[in-house]
């Protein structure tokens, strides 16, 4: 995200960060309904088996999970219905080549409210291998003990 502008995140996808090596960011709008939107800024939404896919040129977000609003009745929305993401057109051309190479993909890594709209925070990443999830988490615990270590430190 820019620095010097308002925003609030909503939701965070933890998981891409552990089952994929993230390459490339790019913010990208979403095209909400009125219902959706008012769900989204009370944080009812889950991106964790989110992914992106190319549509006629278009960048569409499937898989997320926006919750009914509870005063919705009948204008309600879809809970999973696919959703466009604003790209410009180089940005889609893009991703669109990099996505065609073996092992890449595009996952949502955050969704946020910048300046009153809402915003996703698309990832591309190459898929781990399972060796490569230990090592992180390797270099995740040791980091942690040599933290621990030195707060201790401090402390006496």
């Amino acid at each position: 995200m820019p620095k010097g502008t308002s925003s609030k995140v909503l939701a965070n996808n933890k998981r891409a960060s552990f089952d994929y090596a993230i390459e490339d960011t790019i913010e990208a709008g979403l095209v909400l309904t009125g219902t959706e939107i008012k769900s989204v800024r009370k944080g009812k939404i889950s991106i964790g088996d989110a992914f992106v896919r190319f549509d006629g040129g278009e960048a569409i977000l499937w898989n997320s999970n926006i919750a009914h609003f509870e005063q919705g009745n009948r204008y309600n929305h879809e809970q999973l219905r696919p959703r466009k993401l604003l790209l410009h057109k180089k940005q889609i051309a893009t991703l669109m080549g990099s996505v065609s190479r073996d092992g890449y993909t595009i996952v949502p890594l955050k969704i946020y409210i910048k300046n009153g709209y809402a915003k996703c925070l698309i990832g591309l990443g190459r898929g781990k291998k399972k060796f490569d999830k230990r090592d992180d988490l390797k270099k995740k615990d040791a980091k942690r003990d040599i933290d621990r270590a030195l707060r201790d430190k401090q402390k006496y």
